[in-house]
């Protein structure tokens, strides 16, 4: 998918390749953030980090922490604090299912996307599962043996009198 995917009104402003990268997902959703009006600003300015980020359940409510949105430099004083915890929108459902899946199975909560659809901010959640050393060691050799295959193949089909 290219990083604005204007067809379903998604704009995606900050993504976190290393969640990717560290954790098996085995589900995605989405969520909605409780945002002040300078972060919102701020996110459409393409200014938000979701490095170390990670989503909790407490007391039937679910929070996203570590998403570093920088002020907004327009809003003067009554601007936000950049690493606060957030407030995600789910249904009482969805948590319900969620805590369930986290408290029995060592499950985490990772947010994989922060993107606006609609003109809505939303969080795509990733329920994942760690990832040990030896997977992402085996994970990036399969990507440079393919990376090396296809620059193979290419050669191939370029042919002597090209090369």
């Amino acid at each position: 998918m290219s990083r604005n995917d204007d067809r379903t009104g998604i704009k995606v402003k900050a993504t976190n390749r290393k969640g990717l990268r560290d954790f098996f997902v085995e589900e995605k959703l989405e969520a909605g953030l409780v945002l002040t009006g300078s972060e919102i600003k701020s996110i459409r300015g393409g200014r938000a980090s979701l490095v170390d980020s990670y989503a909790t359940i407490e007391g039937g409510e679910a929070f996203v922490h570590g998403i570093h949105i920088p002020p907004y430099v327009q809003a003067g004083h009554y601007g936000h604090e950049p690493d606060r915890v957030r407030k995600l929108l789910l249904h009482k459902e969805e948590i319900k299912r969620l805590v369930g899946k986290i408290a029995e199975r060592g499950y985490t909560l990772v947010p994989l996307r922060l993107y606006l659809k609609d003109g809505k901010a939303k969080v795509e959640l990733g329920l994942a599962r760690g990832r040990r050393q030896y997977d992402k060691r085996r994970e990036m050799a399969e990507r440079d043996a393919d990376r090396e295959m296809a620059r193979a193949e290419r050669r191939r089909l370029r042919g002597p009198a090209e090369r």
